[in-house]
């Protein structure tokens, strides 16, 4: 998947399900945020899974927040919310009060895809509950930004120690990181299937050698022909309740057949 238009030389699916990313930040005016899209253009996927991937986007969202603040990515799966990385317990913390109400302004934005904005927790109202749990932890703004991922609904969340924290450099910032990790988690799934893929051919290309070999040997032995021989294969795999398989590999190791 692709994230949001945005000028020439951002990201854009790797080759061959690899890297994640090719070209540059150009163009992007927060201090850091080229170093960190740069960082997750370089990521290779081969070397990654889900986890490590969401890790290394809040590690580089640092460079694009307000100083000390707290960072987490929020992931629903199947109707179940979980901090998949965060940058500390602050962040976990108000993370999962939220999922043990069910509600707050971190799942609104992982699940309805809308960014998401505290500017005082001292006078929001929208969500009264969660408010006193923020300023206890020393939270007075967030910014809860989308994750517009195909596979899971997800949120990269940012909670900052003063009111008003967050300029337009630094939203826009955190949207654009949002998209390439987007990126990386559809090149990561497609990179998946590939490799599930490849591990189904070859264990269909080895099991059809050892059917075709322990075939070989039932000929000769019975002297019946190739069908004669895979029905041979398979009587024995019905009455034994064993796979044909499991019975040819047996048979080409041990030259023996169950009877």
């Amino acid at each position: 998947m692709s994230p949001p238009d945005h000028d020439e030389g951002g990201p854009t699916s790797g080759r061959e399900g690899t890297r994640l990313v090719t070209g540059s930040a150009d163009g992007l005016g927060a201090p850091g945020t080229r170093e960190a899209l740069d960082g997750l253009a370089r990521l290779l996927l081969a070397e990654e899974n889900t986890q490590s991937v969401l890790q290394r986007v809040v590690d580089l969202a640092r460079q694009v927040v307000p100083a000390r603040a707290g960072i987490s990515i929020t992931v629903v799966r199947d109707e179940r919310a979980t901090t998949a990385a965060f940058t500390g317990d602050m962040a976990r913390h108000l993370d999962e009060t939220q999922y043990g109400q069910g509600y707050g302004p971190c799942m609104e934005a992982a699940l309805g895809a809308q960014i998401i904005e505290v500017t005082d927790a001292r006078t929001e109202s929208r969500w009264p509950e969660h408010m006193p749990i923020f300023l206890e932890f020393g939270a007075l703004s967030l910014l809860a930004v989308p994750v517009p991922a195909t596979q899971l609904s997800a949120g990269l969340n940012v909670y900052a120690p003063v009111a008003g924290a967050f300029t337009g450099e630094h939203r826009h910032a955190v949207a654009q990181l949002a998209a390439y990790a987007a990126v990386a988690l559809a090149n990561l799934d497609a990179l998946q299937d590939a490799r599930d893929q490849a591990a189904n051919l070859r264990a269909a290309m080895e099991s059809r050698a050892a059917i075709e070999q322990a075939k070989g040997i039932l000929i000769e032995r019975f002297t019946v022909t190739p069908d004669q021989a895979f029905r041979l294969l398979a009587a024995v795999s019905m009455n034994t309740n064993r796979k044909v398989r499991d019975l040819a590999e047996h048979l080409v190791l041990t030259g023996e057949l169950d009877p």
